[in-house]
């Protein structure tokens, strides 16, 4: 696959476009979208609010991913927190990339994960990752439990269903256990795992919160690894601002970071309303299944929390684990350093103005 830093700017946003891992851009929750609207000369924005509208781009669908931002908004935390509203705006496949979405400045923050904003910062996005929702990353290879694959050696020689905008992370996942392309059997795909299920491919690439729950919820019995355990300790649903964010409204992020953590406590706590949220208000228009929804909402919550979040807060990096995620992304032949793509300092100075945010 043709690394993005190898390709001009314009080129680097069509590709954006067409083939972003977690991609954004249709369809907002509420008003009409836009950006962040600027004060006026009494510190207020013109719908009277300290920080006004900001789009907000969703690595995906409006699925339960986002349960924190489904309780920050419909609990009021957006607004406690000074914005007018938060336009979330959904994700897809065919969709504009949350970073073509910042670069363009269509978006305020976005949804996304290092392998893909890494490669957009090393061509010349002014980006940063501010803090992340998942503490490890969820994609997995999910294989049937007749025939199960438990570790990245016992993929050799098989059939394994890649979708193309995962190709970069499944090669890294080889790269990372000594192996080659040509030791598996790639077999383009979509996102539909019904290939597996009819036994066309012996595993899946897939998100360990989703594939393999409704494949069982169909009678399908699973198996899977998680890459994160194989050499590949990525986080996940990252959030990323532009570098003039970070510089000129700290204040305006430290906000919107707390009402994200108000909202994702209630998240954790409470998968049935999670899930609640997601079926039956914002994400309607998915026809999700609520049994479903409920049991990826407790998956996700291993991936939210951990050690580490538990003793500095949601949302946070160790930097052990920012290191590690550097590491990772060489395995991709991505190669950054830390402080071009990682900065917590905002996050870390509102948990210790903010203690009960922890």
């Amino acid at each position: 696959m043709t690394r993005v830093t190898s390709l001009d700017r314009r080129s680097f946003l069509r590709y954006s476009a067409l083939s972003g891992l977690a991609l954004g851009g249709a369809g907002l929750l509420a008003a009409c979208g836009g950006d962040s609207t600027s004060g006026n000369s009494n510190g207020t924005t013109p719908d009277g609010s300290k920080y006004g509208t900001v789009a907000i781009q969703l690595s995906w669908l409006k699925n339960i991913e986002f349960a924190g931002e489904y309780f920050a908004d419909s609990k009021g935390y957006y607004r406690e927190a000074g914005f007018g509203s938060v336009n979330l705006i959904a994700g897809g496949a065919a969709s504009t990339s949350v970073e073509a979405g910042l670069d363009t400045g269509k978006i305020w923050l976005g949804m996304s994960a290092p392998q893909t904003t890494a490669p957009a910062v090393l061509d010349g996005l002014p980006a940063k990752i501010v803090g992340t929702t998942y503490q490890k990353n969820p994609f997995c290879i999910v294989s049937s439990a007749a025939k199960p694959m438990l570790t990245p050696r016992e993929m050799k020689g098989r059939k394994i269903g890649v979708q193309d905008t995962n190709q970069l992370i499944f090669n890294a996942l080889l790269a990372a256990n000594g192996m080659q392309p040509s030791d598996v059997q790639i077999v383009p795909a979509q996102f539909d795992p019904t290939p597996l299920a009819n036994g066309e491919v012996d595993g899946w690439v897939s998100y360990v919160t989703n594939e393999p729950i409704t494949l069982e919820a169909k009678g399908f019995e699973t198996a899977h690894f998680l890459f994160a355990d194989y050499g590949l300790p990525l986080t996940a649903e990252t959030l990323t601002v532009r570098q003039e964010t970070i510089d000129s409204e700290r204040d305006k992020l430290k906000a919107f970071l707390a009402a994200e953590i108000r909202g994702w406590k209630d998240a954790v706590a409470n998968p049935a309303e999670s899930a609640r949220l997601a079926v039956e208000v914002y994400g309607k228009d998915q026809r999700l299944n609520l049994a479903e929804q409920i049991q990826q909402a407790k998956a996700q919550n291993d991936l939210v929390v951990s050690a580490d979040t538990r003793a500095n807060g949601l949302f946070t990096m160790t930097d052990q684990l920012i290191a590690a995620n550097i590491e990772a992304l060489a395995k991709a032949k991505i190669n950054i350093k830390a402080e071009q793509l990682f900065d917590l300092s905002v996050l870390r100075e509102l948990l210790a103005e903010r203690p009960d945010l922890k």
